[in-house]
């Protein structure tokens, strides 16, 4: 039997921007293989930590299992060990192991295991959800709170003891659970269980989320200003706060404000920003849709703030 902590010792995600790549669609629709592959290319030689692979950014609610399939390997193949690949695994039960099973395939380094469709749970129905996806394969599993799927204490810490899984990723914002889920972990269940701060725009949070023990976050925009990313890393780890209070106020509180004006922007608004920064990655796959035309030059303003203040900081 494989400790979780084992298991997290394997996966291996060492401290930096983690980097959930866009799925760019050719002009046809369909998954344009060559740009993904450089869309990977590009973030691990940015400086990626590790690579999150059709997961809520990557629209993996919008592809079928073999696009899906496809992709995490090409990730694979892109990354060539530099980094660890996660890919998402969703739906219900029976899908989220059969897209474990694909990503293992495919030759995924671990797992995020998405929210369940559509159903509100209990919290033992959650934990079974979860269990059985754990169980498919010998993957490690971050498992995504968030939505239709929030834990209590007591769960996270089952979670924590089950086989396979090796960590929680908050995309629900309340730090008072935060703060007694990471303590009730802590205490019954001693370890190397993993956090992330998994808010959109993780940065916007990140000082207070590292002030209760949660260390890792998502970087969206990783996907289209690495560079501003890095540097908002850096400020964390080194302590330099003056840097991180600039970039949060000329950069990322601006972006958090126009990704707020339109349902679906976490995602069609990060792929605007790999458009505007010369990939074409094609639009987002409806039910989302695209922003708006004022939207795309409000954000390439953004943008281009973003690195006027890492040039005035030189």
């Amino acid at each position: 039997m494989t400790s979780s902590a084992d298991l997290a010792h394997r996966l291996g995600i060492p401290s930096g921007p983690l980097f959930f790549p866009v799925t760019p669609y050719g002009p046809d629709g369909s998954v344009d293989l060559g740009v993904y592959r450089a869309h990977v290319r590009q973030g691990v030689d940015a400086g990626a930590a590790a690579v999150f692979a059709c997961c809520g950014t990557g629209e993996f609610h919008a592809l079928t299992p073999e696009e899906f399939q496809d992709c995490v390997r090409a990730a694979v193949a892109e990354t060539a060990g530099r980094v660890p690949v996660v890919a998402g695994a969703g739906y219900g039960t029976a899908l989220a192991v059969r897209y474990a099973r694909l990503a293992a395939a495919a030759g995924a380094d671990g797992l995020l295991a998405l929210p369940p469709y559509l159903v509100v749970a209990g919290q033992a129905g959650l934990l079974r959800h979860y269990r059985e996806v754990a169980a498919a394969t010998p993957l490690p599993v971050i498992v995504y709170q968030r939505d239709n799927a929030v834990f209590t204490p007591e769960t996270v810490v089952e979670l924590a003891r089950t086989e396979g899984i090796i960590g929680l990723k908050d995309g629900l914002g309340d730090l008072d659970l935060m703060q007694r889920t990471v303590s009730a972990v802590r205490t019954e269940v001693p370890g190397d269980f993993l956090y992330f701060n998994g808010l959109p725009t993780a940065e916007q949070t990140q000082l207070a989320y590292r002030a209760v023990g949660v260390p890792l976050y998502s970087s969206a925009v990783f996907c289209f200003a690495p560079e501003v990313a890095l540097a908002f890393h850096r400020a964390l780890v080194e302590g330099d706060r003056a840097t991180a209070d600039r970039l949060l106020d000329g950069f990322y509180r601006p972006f958090v404000e126009l990704r707020a004006r339109g349902r679906g922007y976490a995602v069609s608004l990060v792929k605007a920003g790999v458009r505007l920064r010369g990939l074409d990655v094609g639009e987002v796959r409806p039910p989302l849709h695209e922003p708006d035309e004022d939207h795309v030059k409000q954000l390439a303003q953004i943008i281009e703030r973003g690195y006027t203040l890492l040039e005035e900081a030189q």
